[in-house]
């Protein structure tokens, strides 16, 4: 039997958007009040927000937490953003709190890592939206070969580069020396 579902034929609200059905088939965020339908990421970039969160999460001070698609209220205007970023660094504070989203000055980090249908969004408009919205920290990965990683550190309301390379780079993440190993995120378990 097949459940046909209705979508919204207008533009949302924030309690526009907390009222969908839930539905972890697709990936969803709220663009000025437009509902933006993308295909779940794939193995490999499930494999890297995985491993990336994972390596961040043992390296950050106890007063922060990592969480994976976890959503950010980017603009809370009658006609909001949210957005979904690949890996968020936020206060732990928050964590345990059990909060259902974050407002973007919360946020340390956010990570995207590129994908086909992404790409334009996740180095143009979301980089612009973040850095707005005041996020301290943006982070690229792109899984092509080789893996590699754009560190961004926002500086008098713009993103500028603070590293970019593939193999392994340390960055600075608030006071605290993080060691990613960027190759780590794509390789098999037997070329390690």
């Amino acid at each position: 039997m097949t459940v046909e579902m209705h979508w919204p034929d207008h533009l949302l609200t924030l309690e526009d958007w907390i009222a969908l059905p839930e539905d972890s088939s697709r990936s969803y965020e709220l663009v000025e009040g437009v509902l933006v339908v993308s295909p779940r990421p794939v193995s490999q970039h499930q494999r890297a927000i995985w491993r990336l969160a994972a390596q961040l999460e043992p390296q950050l001070p106890s007063t922060h937490g990592v969480l994976t698609e976890s959503e950010v209220l980017i603009d809370a205007s009658p006609l909001p953003t949210i957005r979904v970023p690949d890996v968020l660094v936020v206060l732990e504070a928050g964590i345990d709190a059990n909060q259902p989203r974050w407002d973007a000055a919360d946020v340390l980090l956010a990570v995207e890592i590129l994908s086909a249908g992404s790409r334009r969004t996740d180095r143009v408009t979301k980089f612009f939206e973040y850095a707005d919205a005041g996020i301290e920290h943006y982070w690229l990965v792109d899984l092509d070969k080789p893996t590699s990683l754009a560190a961004y550190h926002l500086i008098d309301g713009d993103y500028e580069l603070a590293a970019e390379q593939s193999g392994r780079m340390t960055v600075d993440l608030a006071g605290t020396g993080i060691t990613i190993d960027i190759a780590a995120l794509t390789s098999s378990r037997t070329d390690r």
